[in-house]
């Protein structure tokens, strides 16, 4: 059996030397197509959140349609749940692995056995930490889905004309979550200039990362902060704005502010941003509630994981375009980074209906 941890590592030594950061895909074997009929492991985080409910469907999807048996898990946001089913996973057998880490710090154990059976991992959507078994990476451009937030923020209140001060509250992902510093770091390099010269002003004092956290990336958690947020620091003033990185969180955040009083009276809702285009979400947007959101398409996402996964099993380099960015602490993991696109009640039906991610009919449900 040829040890592909081993290949995998001379095919990235090659392309370093031989490819240019898109990657040409070149084979580094016979070529053959042995590899069809393997069974790739899947593990995805939560069956809570349609996200990754779409993301695992297309997955599973691509992979089957280029020949492979497939094991689709979901940990249901327990890390624990989540170590156990990939241990499972290379108990069976897998021939590669692709990971959504649920806590991206806790699986270098479990990783380490993979790389004992020869099994590689592609780090899916969120960067796995702190171990050197992961042998790709395929995300979106996060650093820029925080900007596309900001800047939404920027434009619809006029900072760049000068208007101001309107009072913001910023929220962020999950602590554990790897991709949360970047989406922080996107929007605060465009927003922190106006925090500066006191245009925006976060009146709970909830600046810092740490402070701005929402665990598991969970609506409920997000309300409860939101809630208190309003209670403490706007009782005789109004939100302007909300930076909020994700759709379930942004919803959240929408139902303390109506229970609130806004959305009613002279006591319109502010600005909040999102992200992943969840259905809920655009329903809001289209009812004028939420204002944004960041598109992902997952379709693109899942497909160039089954790509990776099915290049590594046929000894080929997989396409890469980002070779140095995303460091794991370890080491810098190759990635493929897809673009990402914002979306709100303007070019919805564009983006989302022309584009065949959601139907008019699902939409007016």
């Amino acid at each position: 059996m040829l040890n592909r941890r081993a290949a995998l590592a001379a095919t990235s030594t090659a392309a370093s030397l031989a490819l240019t950061l898109s990657g040409c895909g070149e084979s580094t074997g016979s070529g053959e197509s042995g590899a069809k009929g393997d069974t790739i492991g899947i593990a995805m985080p939560t069956q809570a959140s349609e996200r990754w409910l779409t993301d695992g469907k297309s997955v599973v999807d691509n992979l089957k349609a280029d020949g492979y048996q497939t094991k689709l898990v979901y940990g249901q946001d327990s890390p624990k749940t989540q170590v156990a089913q990939i241990e499972a996973l290379i108990k069976q057998g897998v021939d590669a692995l692709i990971i959504a880490a649920i806590d991206n710090k806790s699986l270098n154990n479990v990783l380490q056995k993979a790389a004992d059976a020869d099994i590689p991992v592609i780090s899916y959507d969120r960067l796995i930490l702190g171990t050197p078994n992961v042998d790709y990476y395929v995300s979106f451009d996060n650093e820029q889905v925080g900007r596309f937030q900001a800047r939404y923020i920027i434009d619809k209140l006029g900072l760049e004309d000068g208007a101001g001060p309107f009072n913001v509250e910023l929220f962020a992902g999950s602590p554990d979550d790897n991709n949360t510093k970047y989406f922080f770091d996107g929007a605060m390099h465009l927003l922190q200039p106006y925090l500066d010269t006191k245009q925006l002003v976060v009146r709970s004092g909830q600046t810092g990362l740490k402070d701005v956290t929402t665990l598991r990336w969970d609506g409920p958690t997000a309300k409860k902060r939101m809630t208190g947020i309003l209670s403490d620091s706007y009782r005789s003033k109004k939100v302007d704005a909300v930076l909020s990185p994700y759709d379930g969180i942004s919803i959240g955040v929408l139902n303390a502010l109506k229970e609130n009083g806004y959305g009613s009276g002279n006591k319109p809702l502010p600005i909040i941003t999102g992200q992943d285009a969840e259905l809920a979400s655009v329903k809001s947007i289209i009812a004028g509630e939420q204002s944004q959101t960041v598109y992902k398409d997952l379709r693109e996402l899942a497909a160039v994981a089954a790509d990776m996964a099915d290049d590594i099993l046929n000894h080929k380099t997989p396409k890469v375009n980002n070779r140095r960015a995303y460091n794991n602490g370890v080491k810098a993991v190759p990635a493929f980074l897809l673009q990402p696109t914002t979306v709100d009640k303007s070019n919805y039906e564009y983006v989302l209906v022309a584009g065949g991610y959601y139907t008019d009919a699902e939409l007016k449900k």
